[in-house]
């Protein structure tokens, strides 16, 4: 059992004949992920490597079977797409592209919640499931197969967070990157549910970055609901007030939604923070070995 994507996924790439869904899309393949069509509006009867292109989800899902949709459609049409998507019955739809307006997104958020879809992004990395999925960009090379569950709203740290536990001798049971944008498909709490519900996942590692408060509410969650080992890990210490850092989402003001803060909250409910993603794997590495 995984989280989010697993051996039973069956995915539809929405812009696969672009040349980063294409790129993606074939590295998803390759890596055993069940890549079973594309999408891309007036190519129908098209095939990349194989891969046939239909007009439409609704085509992949009546023919192919397709359960989840990864977008990587350019930000003016990508609700659309996410909309498209959702219509056709998908159950999991994974955005990985970027620039998506946040008053769109919130109407995309209230829509997908009365249908019951799991969304992941926009402007993430994807999810990775080591030997069993990866639907996005994460190099799934760098991550081995295990029991720690990792969630996070920056790909490159998730990438190094990894890495690092892979050097330790230590392995994932998913990665998940929610995005870094103001309003994501899935929050972090949403994602804690999931990996609490997960048998194959014993311990949890989530990494945050300054901006917002949805590391104090998943603080709060890890201590009453998540029933399993966690430490974190904050980006963004030394980031000046009023400034938004790279991602959307990445915005402070006063103390409110600073590192220090967040750290902060997560001690204060028993979760410990690394100082750096070295210290953050060897934390996460005491439960996973005792």
């Amino acid at each position: 059992m995984a989280i989010v994507v697993d051996r039973e996924t069956r995915l539809v790439v929405q812009g696969l004949t672009g040349s980063e869904g294409r790129f993606h899309g074939l590295r998803n393949r390759a890596y055993g992920t069940r890549v079973v069509a594309g999408v891309t509006p007036g190519k129908g009867g098209q095939d990349v490597e194989g891969i046939p292109v239909l007009d439409s989800v609704a085509d992949a899902v009546a023919s192919e079977g397709a359960n989840t949709s990864m977008v990587f459609v350019r930000a003016p049409f990508a609700a659309d797409a996410i909309y498209e998507a959702v219509d056709a019955g998908i159950g999991t739809v994974i955005c990985i592209t970027e620039g998506i307006p946040a008053h769109e997104m919130l109407r995309i958020h209230s829509y997908i919640r009365t249908k019951g879809v799991t969304m992941i992004g926009p402007n993430c990395p994807g999810v990775l499931s080591p030997g069993k999925a990866n639907v996005g960009i994460i190099p799934a090379e760098i991550f081995s197969e295990g029991s720690i569950g990792l969630v996070s709203r920056s790909g490159t740290l998730t990438y190094q967070i990894g890495h690092e536990l892979t050097q330790l001798g230590l392995g994932n049971s998913s990665i998940v990157g929610i995005g870094g944008d103001p309003i994501v498909g899935s929050s972090f709490i949403d994602v804690l549910e999931k990996f609490r519900d997960d048998p194959e996942t014993a311990s949890v590692v989530l990494v945050g970055e300054i901006g917002g408060d949805e590391e104090e509410k998943a603080a709060a969650f890890i201590e009453s609901e998540l029933g399993k080992p966690a430490v974190a890990y904050i980006a963004g210490f030394t980031a000046p007030p009023g400034k938004t850092m790279g991602h959307a989402g990445a915005i402070i003001s006063g103390s409110a939604g600073t590192a220090q803060a967040k750290k902060d909250a997560l001690e204060a409910r028993g979760i410990r923070v690394g100082t750096t993603p070295t210290e953050t794997a060897q934390l996460a590495a005491e439960p996973a070995r005792s």
